[in-house]
């Protein structure tokens, strides 16, 4: 009976994977890392109900009633007026760059309409590229406006049917009138594709030819690491240029998203991005020791971005910690590339600062590899 199972070496086994466990401290990690990530970022940073939304104001006077409804739309704690446009050119900059999720536009004759009894209007143009960041704070804006216009002028007891034909909303639903997710959802998946495969993909090319032995036959080369790492990285380059050219085409037979920009624009932006993940990749193949490690390492970067970058939920929504999390994502600055140029028609000076955010993390990166992979050759 002792020969078909032991405790004794059970029990030695068990020791041996312990041991084994504690040694793998990307792994050991990982089982601890993963789940607490998971906790605090749906536990806290998951909002589909975004408030404290930025919003531009243009409003061509500063009388009480133009006041009254300012101060109404930020009572209902959606919008937060922190930008003053002085044109309606200047408000749509904002909008294009991403700055503003809400345009408000109160017209002079605004309190001279209110006076007369006319029925006085003004206009809020909402970001609509992700429809569930405007729904919320659109849905509140009539009763709330009629309210606040009631307030002021001292008619708090007029009924609410008078109100509502005393005041007019008028609501333009920016660049996605009719709601429709794909435009959202769509050119967003090309961010994370590009992200899943191009990182995946190259983190497990240093460590492929260590677990092959083959590492050897490289450092044996009389080339430099710049050399060594554009050999490995300037490949998934022509993928990543397969890959964009596919979900592109898909984008627009499949689903009908609509492009209105620049395409050298988006192109030159995807290959910064796709220069970026690649050298990602390439730095978290420095760091693991095996394959298994190398896609550990990936998972725990890849969940992070797609919870906080905007692509799932709405940015905005989540506390300012996850935002500032957010903006080291690289992911984060492509999605709202792609999201402008193809949506927006943007050009390069609303886009400008993403893109040098991409290029940040290109050299970042790239720094980074080099000097690990010159402490591998040690």
């Amino acid at each position: 009976m002792n020969d078909l199972f032991s405790f004794a070496r059970l029990g030695a086994l068990l020791i041996k994977e312990f041991i084994q466990m504690r040694r793998d401290r990307i792994t050991f990690a990982m089982m601890l890392g993963v789940p607490l990530m998971q906790l605090v970022l749906f536990g806290y940073a998951i909002n589909n109900d975004p408030k404290s939304l930025p919003a531009a104001l243009v409003a061509m006077s500063s009388d009480p009633y133009t006041r009254a409804m300012v101060s109404a739309l930020q009572t209902t704690g959606y919008y937060r007026f922190d930008h003053v446009a002085q044109s309606a050119e200047e408000a749509e900059f904002l909008m294009a760059r991403g700055d503003v999720a809400f345009v408000v536009t109160i017209p002079a004759d605004f309190a001279r309409r209110v006076e007369r009894g006319d029925s006085p209007q003004f206009l809020i143009e909402a970001d609509a590229t992700d429809p569930a960041v405007a729904s919320g704070a659109i849905s509140t804006l009539g009763t709330v406006a009629n309210q606040a216009l009631l307030r002021a002028r001292g008619m708090q007891a007029t009924a609410a049917e008078t109100a509502r034909g005393q005041l007019e909303v008028v609501v333009h639903r920016r660049y996605n009138p009719e709601g429709i997710s794909q435009y959202n959802i769509v050119p967003g998946l090309l961010g994370v594709i590009l992200q899943m495969t191009m990182v995946m993909m190259t983190s497990i090319a240093l460590t492929r030819e260590t677990e092959r032995g083959t590492m050897e036959n490289l450092l044996a080369m009389p080339s430099s690491p710049l050399e060594i790492m554009l050999g490995k990285v300037l490949p998934y380059l022509a993928v990543g240029a397969v890959q964009v050219v596919v979900v592109l085409a898909a984008a627009k037979l499949l689903f009908g998203i609509p492009f209105i920009g620049s395409m050298s624009l988006l192109l030159t932006a995807v290959f910064i991005f796709v220069l970026a993940l690649v050298l990602l990749g390439y730095t978290i193949s420095t760091i693991a020791r095996t394959q298994m490690q190398a896609l550990q390492l990936t998972f725990f970067f890849f969940l992070p971005s797609i919870l906080l970058s905007g692509f799932m939920f709405p940015y905005r929504g989540m506390p300012d910690w996850a935002q500032w999390f957010g903006e080291i994502l690289p992911l984060t600055h492509f999605l709202r590339i792609i999201r402008a140029v193809m949506l927006k028609g943007a050009e390069l000076p609303a886009v400008a600062t993403e893109i040098g955010w991409l290029v940040v993390f290109v050299a970042l990166f790239a720094g980074v590899a080099l000097v690990r992979f010159r402490r591998t050759l040690d």
